[in-house]
């Protein structure tokens, strides 16, 4: 008789729990029961006694997997689940390791752990001493590079030779190497530390190798795709010994390359560990026929991957997946909105609804159209877009311009960024200021003529005032969108996160391009903010049914029967910084995270673009992603487009070329009246892309972009190099230009 833990597992499932001997790869599909089986595999392996659960290294991604993985096997096993001393996340485990051999790492056990600001106010030491200009090569500058040297597990000593066409490397070798030394006379580590330096340790004694490696006689690891260098080299050398290691992850979910994850790491296992075999898990219980359907249609472009062929648990086939095109972006949001108007009308639970978007800056369309439907929403992983640090700081620039006395928005802004004046500046203005009963403004400009502050902190000042001053001179002489760019241009404030060189510091400039643009729909600066102080008004209580609203990234792990995907459009997804960035590498990435993203849907899911976007005020027309196309027809239920630019009808799906549709075989024409529009068509009343052939390195003209020279083709995608960059345009947009 079988032990209860694997009398609910299917085939698949039951063949990775009772696997117990070499290295295993458990290619775990979306929604295919892998924590299931994870707990499962543990507690047969304590059950048939194979290994005492003080034996067993169990590693997870997030102190939730960790606890719900504890609570799991707990109620398989009982009691016995408290020997389980080394399950946890990497760090936690790095951090154990880390405490009983602190001395070996010229630490004592009582080390502080230090966060982001702490590791920034070090470097900020450090730079300080080394004499380097902080505003060439900004703080967090050096701390990008420091984490990324620790996620491939390079000590300072190894990084001479590493990556030396980096900015400033010479420089960033220097900083990693006092920054270390300075933590170490600090008694201190970063969270890089809880694993760089338990590996060090390892590789350079033996013996403490020797100690660990028969310590562990099993290791599971879950969500392995999302490991990165320095990780697999430590689980790579605490399983040499026994290699009894089970890894779980799914190389089509791996979405954190910008965080140093490899999905390398999965891809090579068989080479990594001899003999090891791979087990499929491909019975998913979460999404209908079609869903599924489209997502593995999609993923199956990508050529870096291990294969499997996801099916679903659930006999009904369900509704196809809805692809829609609007022809602005707050016509997309309009949309969305309705339809989750519709799922109100139903009585259910919003909780069960999703709005996943590629960027953050996406979502202030969404939030603003919410409000004004009085539909209750949350956002995931961070703040709302009127609550991020940016769009607050500008916010604040702009109702100090309008309203100087404004004492909040004063300190919020006089020294962001920074000019010197601190916060012993700050507190000598407000003592001043409530000595005279006034504003923190009027005070500054009465004492930036006395000596009440030293030099520097008075010309400082007088030059902020100054500023704030020229901009309210300005209200009422240029358009409010103008004032803005002038204020982040004269204030450096936009300069502050472009000198920043972090992926965090260009999704903001995002976020605040978006806040520029949404200005055009408002006539003047004040209406613009009261709009703001009642969006920011709005109650946030999460105890309530709600919209979920977050990033694809955010959205990894969870479920729900609506999801709504906005922004499939070249450029915004896949995110052409990305593509720039990484080439094939970026897009195959990209892929996967849209894969995320459909296999997020249990029953209902909707895909959208948006035709037109507004930048800076002005509308660019958007071209469908290339993902659309990639989904099987016969999964979809699609909406054809009238695009007003080309005065063409087109469909999303199938493989373009020319004037051919070719999904299922079916000419553009086809598949129009196929789905009943347009029976009595005949080929003439459509225009069809012409049929020119374009090669790279041949010369263009795009009526909007001018000239410009084709770098690469895919299909009727053509990436061309114009004057004001790179651009994806579709070839019936471009006209061949005579070489000579």
């Amino acid at each position: 008789m079988s032990p209860n833990y694997l009398s609910d597992l299917n085939e698949q499932q039951r063949a990775a729990v009772m696997h117990t001997e070499g290295p295993l790869l458990i290619l775990a599909g979306a929604g295919t029961g892998k924590t299931r089986v994870l707990t499962s595999r543990l507690a047969h392996i304590i059950d048939q006694k194979k290994a005492f659960p003080s034996n067993i290294l169990a590693v997870t991604f997030t102190n939730k997997a960790a606890r719900e993985m504890q609570v799991r096997i707990g109620n398989i096993i009982g009691s016995a689940i408290e020997g389980m001393n080394w399950l946890g996340t990497f760090h936690s485990i790095g951090a154990k390791l880390l405490r009983i051999h602190a001395e070996e790492a010229n630490l004592k056990s009582d080390f502080t752990i230090l966060d982001t600001d702490d590791q920034l106010k070090v470097i900020k030491e450090v730079i300080k001493i080394l004499n380097i200009d902080e505003k060439r090569f900004p703080p967090r500058y050096f701390l990008s590079q420091i984490e990324n040297w620790k996620n491939k597990g390079l000590p300072p000593e190894k990084v001479a030779n590493s990556e030396p066409d980096i900015i400033g490397h010479e420089k960033s070798v220097e900083v990693y190497s006092s920054y270390q030394k300075r933590l170490s006379r600090l008694n201190s580590a970063d969270f890089g530390d809880l694993l760089l330096l338990p590996l060090k340790l390892l590789k350079e004694n033996d013996s403490l190798l020797n100690k660990y490696q028969s310590i562990f006689s099993y290791t599971l690891v879950d969500e392995y795709q999302d490991t990165n260098s320095v990780q697999y080299l430590l689980l790579k050398l605490l399983s040499q010994r026994n290699l009894n290691i089970a890894c779980v992850g799914d190389d089509d979910q791996s979405i954190y390359g910008w965080r140093g994850a490899d999905v390398n790491n999965i891809l090579n296992f068989e080479k990594d560990f001899s003999g090891a075999k791979i087990i499929r898990l491909e019975k998913n219980y979460r999404s209908t026929k079609n869903i599924l359907g489209a997502a593995r249609s999609l993923i199956s472009n990508n050529k870096d991957r291990l294969g499997k062929e996801l099916s679903s648990y659930i006999e009904d086939d369900g509704d196809k997946v809805k692809i829609k095109s609007l022809y602005s972006a707050e016509d997309e949001a309009r949309f969305v909105s309705d339809e989750i108007d519709t799922i109100i009308s139903k009585n259910e639970n919003l909780n069960n609804t999703a709005v996943l978007v590629r960027a953050s800056f996406q979502m202030r369309e969404f939030e603003d159209r919410f409000i004004i439907n009085s539909i209750p929403y949350r956002v995931i992983g961070g703040p709302r877009f009127y609550e991020r640090q940016e769009i607050r700081d500008v916010i604040a620039y702009l109702q100090l311009v309008v309203n100087p006395n404004h004492d909040l928005k004063f300190e919020r802004v006089i020294n962001t960024p920074r000019r010197g004046l601190g916060d012993t500046t700050l507190r000598k203005i407000n003592d001043a200021a409530r000595r005279d009963n006034t504003s923190l403004y009027d005070i500054s400009k009465k004492i930036i003529d006395t000596d009440e502050l030293g030099a520097n902190p008075r010309t400082q000042l007088k030059s902020f005032i100054s500023m704030v001053d020229s901009w309210r001179e300005k209200i009422n002489k240029v358009d409010h969108i103008t004032l803005t760019e002038l204020i982040l241009e004269d204030s450096g404030y936009i300069a502050m996160w472009e000198n920043e060189k972090t992926p965090n510091s260009e999704s903001r400039i995002e976020n605040i391009k978006e806040l520029i643009g949404q200005l055009s729909e408002f006539q003047s600066l004040a209406e613009f903010l009261d709009h703001v102080s009642l969006v920011m008004d709005v109650e946030n209580d999460d105890n309530t049914s709600k919209v979920n609203l977050m990033t694809l990234h955010s959205a990894k792990g969870l479920e729900f029967d609506y999801v709504f995907m906005p922004g499939m459009e070249e450029g915004v997804f896949p995110n052409q910084r990305s593509l720039d960035e990484k080439g094939n590498t970026g897009l195959e990435e990209e892929r996967r995270l849209a894969h995320v993203g459909i296999t997020r849907a249990k029953k209902y899911l909707f895909l959208s673009y948006a035709q037109n976007r507004r930048v800076y005020g002005n509308y660019t027309q958007s071209i469908a992603s290339r993902f659309l196309s990639e989904i099987g027809f016969e999964f979809i239920e699609e909406e054809l487009i009238y695009d007003t630019y080309t005065q063409q009808y087109s469909s999303f799906s199938g493989k373009n070329n020319n004037q051919k549709n070719y999904a299922n075989g079916r000419t553009a024409l086809e598949r129009l009246q196929a789905i009943g529009h347009f029976d009595n068509l005949e080929y003439d009343d459509l225009t069809f892309n012409q049929d020119i052939n374009i090669s790279p390195n041949q010369r263009v003209f795009h009526t909007k972009f001018g000239y410009g020279t084709v770098i690469d083709c895919d299909n009727d995608r053509i990436e061309v190099e114009f004057k004001t960059g790179k651009k994806i345009v579709l070839a019936s947009y471009l006209e061949l230009v005579n070489n000579d």
